[in-house]
């Protein structure tokens, strides 16, 4: 049986963040393709779901907004804040937030992040990917041939700024 990829965001693009499961909201829980968010979408989630999804999408834009990759569109916003509230997930975005294992054979995005050492050991369990991840330390991995590096959960607390810019350091390497 063939996986869906599902979440949110750009069908394609710059980069991919990978996390084990959606929002708990209905409107989610049968997702079987990639949706752009709309406007106030990310605030809806929030009042719906509760805090720990407002620090994923907080920290997914101050991501964005350190990486300021030169292939991303970031620039034309001064703070992560209008980022987040204005392009994040959004059809005109280059990046996404998805459920579903990675498939980068696809080679749909340049960059892919897997949120979380516990999901990704899953995911390397599962075969979902090789195990030709180099480990830098307990919390980040990179496979430079893939373009795929292990982060901690998108979360204040695990990917504070130190280690987003930590993050940044290593997608910046694989340019």
């Amino acid at each position: 049986m063939k996986i869906l990829t599902q979440g949110f965001g750009a069908d394609t693009g710059l980069i991919a963040v990978y996390i084990e499961r959606p929002p708990p909201m209905s409107e989610y829980y049968n997702l079987n393709k990639i949706q752009a968010l709309i406007g106030g979408e990310i605030n809806a989630i929030n009042m719906a779901s509760g805090n720990g999804w407002r620090k994923v999408f907080n920290v997914y834009a101050k991501f964005i907004a350190q990486l300021n990759h030169r292939d991303h569109n970031f620039t034309k916003y001064d703070v992560w804040q209008k980022y987040r509230d204005n392009c994040l997930l959004q059809q005109h975005s280059q990046e996404a937030l998805l459920f579903s294992p990675p498939k980068i054979g696809e080679k749909l995005y340049k960059y892919h992040v897997v949120a979380g050492r516990t999901y990704a050991k899953k995911l390397l369990r599962d075969h979902i990917f090789t195990n030709t991840l180099e480990w830098l330390d307990d919390e980040f991995a990179v496979d430079r041939t893939l373009n795929l590096v292990v982060c901690p959960y998108f979360d204040y607390r695990q990917l504070s700024n130190i280690k987003i810019s930590k993050l940044c350091g290593i997608l910046h390497s694989l340019d």
